[in-house]
């Protein structure tokens, strides 16, 4: 069996999704995520001009080969621009084999660890009632977890506050627009929220938070400790974790379970902490961390410290992301919880896909491979639209995390 052809497809229904599609001497083809927010062409000419010649003629059955061969093969190793590129060459291989094999990818993997997928979605409001209600609306959707995300006062364009009640989308402008941040705001303003948040709807829905990288170590401690009595599930990304050790001193002075890893290539930029049991769940994704093969080790790695799995699921994965990632959810024994923003209406129609959502769960579908398809002349509909992320500023001017 021979890789015969590969090629990528952009579209843009709604927003930017990067795909690539592998063909065979057999007729059997597989697609892989490739989409990189905001950077989606850097990936797009890095398969294009480095990686698909290189496809033609291999077994695409030798997966762990050739995941080696782009990895190691390569002086210029990880990265997201490369991880990204690998994930789509793996996730494709993977659908291969499932569709050889006649078996859902899943089952490739070694069977199911559960049932069914506990996710989270995203309620979000422009001030706290308004987000308050968010969060009802999701309860009444059938969600066991949400996140919640509040827009603060004297902050204007607060992250995690979408344009759409249920689509966010943050890239916003063909240049970067800028945002402002005050860190001594939020820090007053987001216990409030999650204390109204208990009051109105107690303690029986899990609820998260996402601070997204904007505070320092002990100003992540100091938002652990205030929201103790709220009994999150997680505080997710509460500072760069470039800095792995940061993470030792927000874990001295909070119980405030942490979890991290979105924007993580590759295992070793996680690897001091899951050693030292300085996160609870990790965040990585099968586009972004090189795909199901890298991913697994990442998973085994966590599994050894108690570390648990929460990845990444927002709107800037496709839904061929999010049907692997499913199959993926579906066999890790150390899974946690699965991120989940829905799509909207004309990605879902590109990307016909058999998971579904049920009473705060996703389940995997049982198509060979990983159930996820592309319609190419409705993506063709859909050309490329340059969309880039904000910046964020403190309010005297200086750069800050976005």
């Amino acid at each position: 069996m021979k890789i015969t052809s590969a090629r990528v497809i952009v579209t843009c229904p709604g927003r930017n999704f990067v795909t690539l599609k592998i063909g065979t001497d057999e007729g059997v083809t597989g697609i892989g995520d490739a989409t990189l927010n905001g950077r989606e062409l850097s990936v797009a000419s890095y398969l294009t001009d480095h990686v698909i010649p290189c496809l033609i003629g291999m077994d695409p059955q030798r997966i762990e080969d050739i995941w080696q061969y782009l990895y190691r093969g390569a002086y210029w190793r990880r990265g997201p621009v490369t991880m990204s590129a690998i994930a789509a060459v793996d996730t494709a291989l993977w659908d291969i084999k499932g569709k050889m094999a006649g078996m859902p990818l899943y089952q490739l993997l070694g069977g199911r660890s559960r049932d069914r997928v506990l996710v989270y979605g995203h309620a979000n409001g422009r001030d706290l009632k308004e987000t308050v209600d968010a969060v009802g609306k999701y309860i009444d959707m059938g969600y066991k977890a949400i996140r919640a995300q509040s827009g603060i006062p004297g902050i204007d364009k607060a992250y995690g506050v979408g344009r759409g009640d249920m689509h966010y989308e943050p890239a916003d402008a063909r240049l970067p627009t800028n945002t402002v941040w005050d860190t001594p705001k939020y820090l007053n303003f987001t216990p409030r929220l999650f204390e109204k948040l208990r009051d109105t709807y107690g303690y029986e829905r899990e609820l998260l938070h996402d601070v997204h990288h904007r505070l320092t170590p002990n100003e992540a401690a100091q938002l652990g400790k205030a929201l103790e009595p709220f009994r999150l599930f997680w505080m997710e990304d509460a500072t760069p974790a470039e800095n792995q050790e940061a993470f030792r001193h927000i874990r001295r002075h909070t119980t405030t379970p942490l979890a991290v890893g979105e924007v993580f290539n590759t295992i070793w930029d996680c690897k001091q902490l899951i050693e030292e049991q300085l996160i609870d769940y990790i965040r990585c994704t099968v586009v972004h961390a090189g795909g199901i093969t890298h991913l697994r080790r990442i998973a085994d790695l966590a599994a050894l410290y108690q570390v648990r799995t929460g990845s990444h699921g927002a709107t800037d994965n496709s839904p061929v992301c999010m049907g692997a990632a499913l199959h993926f959810d579906t066999w890790v024994p150390n899974f946690g919880i699965q991120e989940y923003m829905r799509h909207t209406e004309e990605t879902d129609a590109v990307f016909p896909h058999d998971y579904r959502f049920d009473d705060g769960f996703l389940h995997c579908g049982e198509a060979p491979g990983h159930g996820v398809e592309i319609d190419e002349k409705l993506a063709a509909k859909y050309p490329y639209d340059p969309a880039c992320l904000p910046v964020a500023r403190l309010e005297d001017g200086t750069l800050w995390n976005w």
